[in-house]
């Protein structure tokens, strides 16, 4: 017989410039093919379809609109009218994209993997992740962090067919800050240091390999190619030698091995990098390691915001390079009294692109070297002092 009296639940919180998330309770069925998912229910519920598209850069409307449209469908039917269930899953479901910006590693954390641990945590791996715009690659790379997030396959939202049955889903991520967890906006009190816990969990290495023990502290140079790239390399990987630091040099690609990225940070007590989206591999890093972000001309608000507010709250020992106008490239460009060098912030004000434009992609830096060296001098102290009451 039929339950007149079946409920269902579907409500969508908008009220975050960042990101909409719906949530749905009930008789749910997947139906790739018309980008929807049905909430089937026999009573007398009045809901209405919802229209979601899940990334968390709701305000940047023109990514946000290459991003996949998801249907929520209240449909009120008897029983025996509804899709039938090819796959019934007992644990409950996240539906998220890895379209978007997806292929640039700040936003992969920033936009995905921090606000999936968000989402998901609370359900200890009793979830199931269903993915539109799916990546292979994506998948292999980040294949150990999601593993520790959810104990169940991953549905591809686009190929798989089937009909797949829920009893609760959640369309779309929660978002905090940039590259952090605020502990008083989650039920658990969770904080960066948690999503570190899965980092950990996901990329350490076996406790039965052989550690590495340096003698001299390790320090770890990110590079760039194309634009922002610290000209002079070969000359502060020097100096950093010769400060008594071992010098070890990354430029961490798409498809890099994250777990070999992890062991080499995870082992060193300073990070050096040009602002870019390598330095998000910050979140690697133990709290009270060095991390020197060298700022090029123009970006000091995009470096505090994106990398070094987040690199604080992790706990990291944070120092900013902000590079003077001769050490940048833009300075044999323009004219001395141009305000592209004098006066960055009346670009800036243009907007974003015209930042990008100038600063961030016509942009080398070939740093001081007598300024860096100075820097590095006492970087090693204070790495030295912390290891020496680190063993006392």
């Amino acid at each position: 017989s039929e339950d007149s009296g079946e409920t269902g639940f579907l409500c969508c919180d908008r009220s975050s410039y960042r990101s909409d998330v719906c949530y749905m309770k009930g008789d749910i069925r997947t139906s790739s093919s018309s980008s929807a998912v049905h909430l089937y229910h026999s009573g007398s519920l009045n809901l209405k379809e919802e229209k979601i598209r899940p990334y968390t850069r709701k305000w940047e409307r023109n990514i946000t609109e290459t991003i996949d449209e998801i249907k929520l469908k209240p449909v009120r039917t008897s029983l025996n009218r509804r899709h039938s269930c090819h796959v019934k899953h007992q644990s409950p479901a996240v539906l998220f994209s890895t379209g978007g910006y997806t292929g640039n590693v700040y936003h992969e954390f920033n936009d995905g993997l921090i606000p999936l641990f968000l989402t998901a945590e609370r359900f200890e791996g009793n979830v199931v992740f269903v993915i539109l715009e799916y990546h292979n690659w994506w998948m292999n790379k980040y294949g150990p962090i999601i593993q520790r997030l959810t104990k169940h396959e991953i549905v591809d939202f686009a190929k798989d067919k089937r009909t797949h049955c829920f009893g609760e889903l959640i369309v779309g991520l929660r978002i905090h800050d940039e590259l952090s967890v605020n502990p008083g906006l989650t039920k658990s009190g969770k904080n960066i240091h948690d999503f570190q816990a899965v980092l950990a969990q996901a990329f350490r290495p076996p406790q039965n390999e052989p550690r590495q023990t340096l003698s001299r502290p390790r320090l770890t140079i990110l590079t760039r190619k194309g634009s922002r790239v610290l000209l002079n390399l070969k000359s502060v990987s020097r100096i950093a030698n010769k400060a008594g630091f071992d010098v070890e040099t990354l430029s961490p690609k798409r498809n890099s091995d994250m777990g070999q990225i992890y062991r080499v940070l995870h082992s060193s007590q300073v990070l050096i990098g040009v602002h870019g989206a390598a330095l998000t591999h910050f979140l690697f890093m133990r709290p009270g390691s060095v991390f020197i972000q060298i700022v090029p001309l123009g970006l000091n608000w995009a470096a505090d915001a994106y990398y070094g507010e987040p690199a604080r709250k992790l706990g990291l020992d944070y120092v900013e390079y902000r590079v003077r106008i001769g050490e940048s490239s833009l300075s044999r460009e323009y004219n001395a009294t141009d305000p592209v060098l004098v006066r960055p912030e009346s670009v800036n004000s243009k907007g974003w692109w015209e930042t990008k434009r100038v600063y961030m992609d016509r942009q080398n830096v070939q740093v001081d070297t007598k300024r860096f060296r100075d820097l590095l001098a006492r970087v090693y102290k204070r790495v030295v002092r912390k290891q020496e009451l680190g063993s006392s």
